[in-house]
């Protein structure tokens, strides 16, 4: 049941060429972020009496286009580094680097219109260096709360899901739903210990975790089996692979959590006992190294039998419905980390990319959930999108 697919369908994660040229990128990005960084300090040092304003604003660019490099390349792959460290360069670091993202927009749509209504008006035209300082302050504060706050502060929330020829013998069959833990230096165990003891209090039948428990690299696989083979539910405890667990080795962390009493289920299901009704319990493996093997997950399936599918990439929900899969659960979005409070499911950054953004989705007799996450990738940022510790109760439709 375990064996991997075809070996001519899986593909290296990420190459050290691709990695490269990812960290090229977004060094220009950063780069160019850090231009109106400049002149927001530069007039921040002017209004606190400088004689060198210009200076300090360079300085301050410069010395953050350089640090970026080395906190790009401690994450790729993600190793352990010095907690001091991390609390006091890292973190300081990425609310600037957020800060200044968060300015970039702003300040060009300034940078365009400000001249042109001052040329209109007949007034001497200048940069709007207020603009630039007032914007990257109030970015300064905003992405403060994200990395600060936001992230660290989960919710445990229920959600009735009606699910189509569900047996009566699992009405009210509680799953606790945890997804891209992304454990690493910037996400410690002790916060998924935290999310554990949160599911396990909850007196879950079935506890799942769909998909990129890792961030990369293979330097924290002890700390993720040994949080997740806490994780405590009277039907077991099973797991299904994301793109990140592919980030670096997996077998290891694989080996690791079957020794924790893990179930990792890689393109194949097993068979849930509940009172003598009988439900299919299956995972399919990563789709972006192309892993995954639906028909192979839904091999085995007693008739009948209604199937709950883990499935970190919610994009193979539509094949899953045509297989016969009444219900899908996901992860992989994170909701967009960031998005609009209260409208995060219309208005994120996860809905440029992502068909299925954050939520419930339907499809004829299937329904999908997809879960907001609980770690962070890319900037350690939420805002609008809460980390979320998931209790699925399942009704018969």
């Amino acid at each position: 049941m375990s064996a991997s697919p075809r070996s001519e369908k899986v593909r290296p994660a990420r190459s050290p060429a691709r990695m490269s040229r990812v960290l090229r990128i977004l060094l220009l990005i950063t780069a160019a972020m850090h231009v109106p960084v400049a002149l927001a300090v530069a007039e921040v040092a002017r209004r606190l009496g400088s004689a060198s304003p210009w200076r300090v604003g360079g300085v301050w660019a410069a010395a953050g286009v350089a640090l970026f490099l080395g906190r790009a390349r401690a994450g790729m792959p993600d190793r352990k580094r010095n907690a001091a460290m991390v609390r006091l360069v890292d973190i300081p670091y990425f609310i600037h680097w957020c800060a200044a993202l968060w300015t970039l927009v702003p300040s060009v749509v300034v940078t365009l219109l400000v001249p042109l209504v001052e040329v209109v008006r007949g007034a001497p035209v200048a940069l709007p260096m207020g603009a630039y300082m007032w914007t990257y302050l109030a970015g300064l504060l905003v992405c403060g709360y994200g990395i600060l706050v936001r992230r660290r502060w989960f919710r445990v929330v229920e959600r009735e899901v009606r699910v189509s020829g569900l047996d009566a013998r699992f009405d009210g069959l509680r799953v606790a739903h945890l997804s891209d833990l992304h454990v690493g230096t910037l996400t410690p165990k002790s916060w998924a210990m935290a999310w554990v003891r949160a599911a396990n209090g909850r007196a879950p039948d079935l506890a799942v975790v769909t998909g990129d428990m890792v961030t990369s690299g293979t330097a924290y696989h002890e700390d993720i089996a040994e949080a997740v083979s806490a994780l405590r539910a009277k039907m077991g405890v099973f797991v299904s692979m994301g793109n990140h667990d592919y980030f670096g080795e997996s077998e290891p962390l694989v080996s690791l959590l079957r020794k924790g009493g893990v179930r990792v289920l890689r393109n194949e299901g097993e068979v849930i006992e509940r009172a003598g009704g009988r439900l299919w319990l299956a995972a399919i493996d990563d789709t972006w190294t192309r892993r995954d093997d639906l028909e192979r997950a839904m091999r085995g399936r007693p008739e009948g039998a209604t199937t709950v599918l883990l499935a970190h990439d919610p994009e193979r929900f539509d094949k899953a419905a045509d297989a016969g899969a009444e219900l899908v659960l996901s992860g992989h979005t994170h909701g967009g980390q960031i998005a609009m409070p209260f409208l995060y499911r219309r208005l994120s950054l996860a809905r440029i990319a992502h068909r299925y953004n954050v939520g419930f989705y339907r499809r004829g007799r299937s329904t999908l959930f997809v879960h907001p996450g609980l770690g962070t990738t890319g900037p350690p940022m939420r805002l609008g999108v809460a980390p979320e510790v998931t209790i699925l109760v399942l009704r018969a439709a």
